[in-house]
């Protein structure tokens, strides 16, 4: 056996194995590819009139409480002076807030946001819930990984063996006058040699965001020591009754510390511990253009800065490769390719697996008509 065809046979094994996930993965990827901008649109009507001063972090947080019974999680403010205020309850419900006065204008894209919440969890656990995501997460980890196999294998087994200008044509460009295997080879040929580079990104991604040894790896690779549980920060309990004293002035200090913010968001902590601020000077897609500040929670001192420029080179990768696996990275454009590439997979997906029934189907009939041969020459020997 030759090494192109052992590749050949390991690549039709992976993409027989991981097809049906890859699939799923791919097309929810699509179907997500312009939350943001989605969103955002279909909140264009939540718009407030501006005053000349907005009202107190915890004054507004008091009337959100004493309107809806229980306490944000998050709060976001936007430096659009008509942009309403975003109150976090969780991850699945954000109400829309008037910045001046404090009341309520409606909740954000409910239906919307559920359903991309749906996709989110196809995408990374299949569906799965509770205890289930767990063996979930090592199914879509151990086929994102077939995945890039796949990705990394497909243009050596493209690659004409002979070049021509109608070699390159065949692979390259779609063929209208072709159906069956004919079109599945076409299409799978030229999809996979378009789609190759974007999907790298976005897969390679993805087995970084999937496996601890992956992300841990960026950072040796730069030189850097991968972060540690502490560094990473302590996780906050969803339950925890956030307390609103002194919010005001450390929102004011926050203000200060980026003074060209477009964003500034909190998780309302709980205790008398530091204070974190996500501070993003652009519009939420660029690892580049968002800082960290935490402030002491009694003084007000700055207990860390984090700007992006303050990274070493491999958190500096493993941010940028967190929005490359959405496009974001590359602004509209980048989440265009990424949408793209990922309804090419989805196609992939779908023509790999056709191709490799037709294969097997051939060889199947082939088999029969070899074995009735057989028999009929058995039958005449013995007459």
């Amino acid at each position: 056996m030759t090494f192109r065809k052992l590749v050949f046979w390991m690549h039709l094994v992976a993409g027989c194995v991981a097809g049906t996930v890859i699939f799923i993965m791919s097309i929810t990827g699509a179907a997500i590819a312009y939350q943001r901008q989605i969103i955002s649109w279909l909140d264009r009507d939540f718009r407030v009139a501006p005053a000349p001063a907005r009202l107190p972090i915890e004054a507004m947080m008091a009337r959100i409480v004493t309107e809806n019974h229980a306490a944000p999680s998050s709060i976001t403010l936007h430096s659009d002076p008509s942009a309403p205020a975003e109150a976090g309850f969780g991850r699945n419900r954000i109400l829309l807030i008037d910045p001046y006065t404090g009341h309520v204008l409606g909740e954000s894209a409910p239906r919307v946001r559920a359903w991309f919440r749906t996709a989110e969890d196809w995408h990374r656990w299949l569906g799965a819930d509770g205890q289930r995501r767990a063996t979930a997460r090592a199914i879509t980890g151990a086929c994102n990984l077939a995945f890039f196999f796949l990705v990394v294998s497909g243009p050596f087994l493209w690659i004409p063996r002979r070049w021509s200008a109608r070699n390159v044509r065949a692979i390259a460009f779609f063929r209208a006058a072709v159906s069956g295997r004919a079109r599945d080879f076409n299409w799978h040929n030229v999809i996979g040699i378009w789609c190759a580079a974007p999907l790298a990104v976005i897969v390679f991604s993805g087995a970084v965001m999937s496996y601890p040894w992956a992300n841990d790896l960026i950072f040796r690779l730069t030189g850097n020591d991968p972060p540690t549980a502490s560094q990473r920060g302590p996780e906050r309990r969803e339950d925890a009754t956030p307390t609103l004293a002194g919010i005001d002035l450390l929102w004011s200090a926050a203000e200060k510390q980026v003074p060209d913010w477009r964003s500034i968001t909190l998780r309302l902590p709980s205790g008398r511990g530091p204070v974190t601020f996500s501070i993003d000077t652009g519009d939420g897609g660029r690892p580049d253009q968002r800082a960290q500040l935490t402030l002491n929670r009694r003084t007000g001192e700055i207990v860390r800065w984090e700007p992006f420029s303050s990274y070493n080179s491999g958190r500096r990768l493993r941010s940028w490769l967190r929005f490359a696996h959405t496009g974001e990275a590359g602004g509209i454009v980048g989440q265009t390719i990424a949408g793209i590439a990922s309804t090419g997979a989805a196609i992939l997906a779908i023509t790999g697996l056709s191709l490799a029934i037709r294969r097997l189907s051939r060889k199947f009939r082939r088999g029969n008509a070899v074995g009735a041969a057989g028999g009929e020459s058995a039958a005449i020997a013995r007459d």
